[in-house]
C-alpha cells in the first residue's frame, strides 16, 4: 500500500483571474484536441496493432510521444534532455514530483510505467494509462513472483519499463528514499544477468517570481486544479529529464544496495542542479 507525501505545507490556491481562465481555455482545448484526439487514433491503430504483433507496440508509442513532446510546446514548459540514453532493454527508476512526469519522460523515449494498481481505476488518467500499455502492480512483497513473471515478458519484448521507487509524488523539491521491494523482482535468475537499470532525474525549475513548488503536486492536492493553475499562469520555467549512466543488476549484491546507489544518482542530478531540499 502506498503512502502518500504530505510532509511539507499545501499553497493556497492560487486565485485565477480572467486573463488567467483564458490562458487556461486556449491552452486547454488544443491540450485536450491533442490528447483525446491522439488517443483515439492510438486505439484504432492499435486494433490493427495488437493482432499482428500483440504486446511489442511497434507504432502506437510514437503517438505518446507525439501527444507528451506537444503538450509541453502547448504549455509553453521548456523541456530539456542532459545525458545519453541507455540502448537495449532494461528498466528506468525515476524521482516522481508531479503527474507531468508522465509527459515529461515519455518525450523522449518509448516507455512503460510501472504503476499502483489504484491508478487504473482513476477517472481519465487510469483510461489513459491502460492504452498506452502501463504495467499495474499492487506493492505486496508476497506477489514479488507474479511481478518478476510481469517483468520479465515486457522485457523480452524489448519494452523498457519505468518505476518510481519513491512511491509517491512531492514537492518537486527533494528526493524521498527509494523502497526496495520492487528491486527484488531484478534478482530473478532470468532477468539479474542480462538487465541494466538507468536512474533518471526529472528537475523542474519553476517560473520567475512563482512558488520554487509550481509544479509539485502531493498530498490532497486536487489534480483538477493542479492542471487550471498549470495552465492559467502567466509564465512557465522548465523541467530537465538528466539520465545518469546505467547500472548492471548484477554488479549488485542484494536489492537494498542497489536501491541504495540508484537514489544517490537521482539525488546527485539535485545536488548538481542546486535544487534539492533536506527532508
Amino acid at each position: 500500500m502506498s503512502v502518500t507525501w504530505d510532509k511539507a505545507e499545501v499553497p493556497d490556491p492560487v486565485k485565477v483571474g480572467p486573463m488567467g481562465w483564458l490562458r487556461a481555455v486556449l491552452k486547454g482545448i488544443p491540450l485536450g484536441i491533442v490528447t483525446f484526439g491522439c488517443l483515439l487514433i492510438l486505439l484504432l491503430v492499435r486494433l490493427i496493432e495488437q493482432p499482428l504483433y500483440g504486446a511489442r507496440r511497434p507504432v502506437t508509442p510514437f503517438i505518446t510521444q507525439f501527444v507528451c513532446t506537444s503538450a509541453f510546446r502547448i504549455m509553453g514548459i521548456r523541456h530539456r534532455i542532459e545525458g545519453d540514453i541507455m540502448r537495449g532493454p532494461g528498466a528506468i527508476v525515476a524521482n516522481h514530483s508531479s503527474w507531468l512526469d508522465i509527459f515529461a519522460l515519455n518525450a523522449r523515449k518509448r516507455i512503460y510505467f510501472v504503476s499502483k494498481a489504484e491508478v487504473a481505476s482513476w477517472p481519465g488518467i487510469g483510461w489513459l494509462a491502460r492504452a498506452t500499455g502501463t504495467v499495474f502492480i499492487r506493492r505486496n512483497p508476497k506477489e514479488a513472483h507474479e511481478h518478476v513473471d510481469v517483468f520479465r515478458k515486457r522485457l523480452k519484448l524489448g519494452h523498457k519499463l519505468l518505476f518510481f521507487p519513491e512511491g509517491t509524488s512531492t514537492d518537486g523539491r527533494r528526493v524521498l528514499p527509494f523502497k526496495p521491494t520492487l528491486f527484488a523482482a531484478f534478482f530473478d535468475d532470468d532477468l539479474r544477468d542480462t538487465l541494466s537499470i538507468q536512474p533518471v532525474s526529472v528537475i523542474y525549475r519553476a517560473a520567475v517570481g512563482a512558488d520554487a513548488r509550481q509544479y509539485g503536486w502531493w498530498g490532497d492536492m486536487s489534480f483538477g486544479r493542479h492542471l487550471l493553475e498549470t495552465l492559467s499562469a502567466p509564465k512557465h520555467g522548465s523541467v530537465t529529464i538528466r539520465y545518469h549512466a546505467p547500472v548492471r543488476v548484477a554488479d549488485f549484491k542484494d536489492r537494498k544496495v542497489l536501491a541504495r546507489h540508484l537514489e544517490a544518482e537521482v539525488r546527485r542530478g539535485f545536488e548538481e542542479a542546486g535544487l534539492l531540499e533536506a527532508e
